[in-house]
């Protein structure tokens, strides 16, 4: 069969634009209203897209009120998302830092039964001073000691995940018996982070366990994602970063004893389309038009753990020595390094530079006609940049609209993208295997033999 790419719907505000919501392209609806979710999701499942994804933040930025950076909790979303869709794939982001083991294999045990096989988890270790208060920590995890955390966390979740056999349940209501408690063990995990005896209260999900699935580009992000993501949202600037940063991470995977093909790269892309490259290009100006730069550099400091970016001029070029070494920063390592390698190349003003991340916050943007985007997509899966793509519309639902409408009948016809979807669960769409349980297989006894 032909290597056929992946699409994810990354849904998040009324655009990735920074001033989407003031855009009229934009949905009226409130960002806490479900139907606006659901109508997106809807709307991307007929597009035949592998999956959504829905982000989090952990904490009410400082600039709420020029901007809206709020919207409904992922977790609860997504259970009400997947009664309102059937087939398309289903990611929510949790952290590792500021939630346990426990409670969040349970969460997407449920969701992964509730969707029949369709959920995701978007790992992450959290850096944020805010989100610290608000969970009551004191101090901050540096950036090697939230990794530390989360392998042992891996290690907590898999094993619960995997604490019931799949034929654990017999439902025998003739009998008397509802399980086989044979077939259910504790985990008895206790480590320097963790203490968790298990067994998880429910049977193993329809996958087995969620799609893992990772965003962290640093070194200890990469050899995180080598060992556990199945599927990683990456950021690039250009094609030349995503040809390395692709490489290299699927050869740390063959290092850690997997196949390269399991573990799927899906760079970032905001694509501004229209019907003529002009009118693209008159789409995204007036895109930055409304943007307040203000804005953009209380989320540049922010990238940078709190960085005071204030006495910079905004059309003075920028230099790599305005900005903290990126080796030293506890927050988003992976998008600082980014930022300040585009700034290296480039030499752009702190204006252009605040538009550029105006546009996704560091992930591939670009305008132009539907076939421009349909090349660069193909273009990019065929020279080993990409194994599909994280889609960003800038504005939602307008440029959705847009892509399903005129980018994928493209891809269909050049055999790069499906025509209908062939499985059921998200691993199905990803090409995935689901995960054995780790018990020894035995054969499931007639009911008479229980009695």
């Amino acid at each position: 069969m032909t290597r056929q790419l992946h699409l994810n719907l990354f849904i998040q505000s009324r655009g990735h634009h920074e001033a989407s919501w003031r855009h009229p392209g934009a949905s009226p609806l409130p960002l806490t209203d479900i139907d606006y979710y659901g109508g997106l999701a809807r709307q991307a499942e007929a597009g035949l897209f592998d999956s959504i994804f829905l982000a989090d933040t952990l904490a009410m930025l400082d600039t709420v009120a020029q901007a809206p950076s709020s919207w409904l909790e992922p977790i609860t979303a997504l259970g009400a998302l997947a009664a309102m869709t059937r087939r398309i794939g289903l990611i929510a982001t949790a952290s590792t830092t500021y939630t346990e083991p426990y409670n969040l294999a349970r969460q997407f045990a449920s969701l992964d039964h509730i969707s029949r096989g369709r959920v995701g988890w978007n790992i992450v270790t959290t850096w944020l001073a805010p989100a610290a208060r608000n969970f009551g920590t004191i101090g901050l995890v540096d950036h090697a000691g939230r990794y530390e955390r989360g392998e042992e966390f891996m290690e907590v979740v898999k094993g619960l995940w995997d604490s019931w056999a799949d034929d654990a349940v017999l439902d025998d209501r003739t009998a008397g018996r509802y399980a086989r408690g044979e077939r259910i063990r504790a985990i008895d995990h206790a480590g320097p982070h963790y203490r968790v005896a298990g067994p998880l209260n429910m049977p193993r999900g329809p996958q087995g366990r969620p799609v893992f699935v990772q965003a962290g580009s640093s070194e200890t992000g990469r050899r995180f994602a080598a060992r556990h993501a199945e599927a990683v949202f990456t950021a690039q600037m250009e094609k030349k970063t995503a040809q390395d940063f692709y490489a290299d991470l699927k050869r740390l995977a063959v290092a850690e004893g997997r196949a390269p093909e399991r573990i799927l790269i899906l760079p970032g892309l905001s694509p501004v389309i229209g019907g003529t490259e002009t009118e693209a290009r008159r789409i995204a100006q007036e895109l930055n038009d409304l943007t307040d730069p203000e804005v953009g550099r209380k989320r540049l400091s922010g990238r940078f753990g709190g960085h005071d970016f204030s006495h910079l001029p905004l059309d003075r070029p920028l230099r790599p020595e305005d900005f903290p070494d990126p080796g030293t920063v506890q927050a988003a390592r992976s998008r600082t390094e980014v930022i300040v390698g585009l700034v290296k190349r480039e030499t752009p003003t702190l204006r252009q530079l605040l538009a550029y991340l105006a546009g996704a916050r560091g992930h591939y943007t670009t305008a132009g006609t539907p076939e421009q985007i349909a090349d660069l997509i193909a273009d990019w899966f065929a020279d080993g940049a990409a194994d599909g793509f994280n889609l960003m519309p800038p504005v939602l639902p307008s440029m959705l609209d847009a892509f399903i409408a005129e980018v994928i009948p493209l891809l269909q016809r050049r055999g790069l993208f499906r025509t209908a979807y062939e499985g059921e669960t998200l691993r199905d769409h990803f090409g995935l295997e689901r995960p054995g349980d780790g018990f020894a297989a035995t054969a499931r006894p007639a009911a008479a033999a229980d009695d």
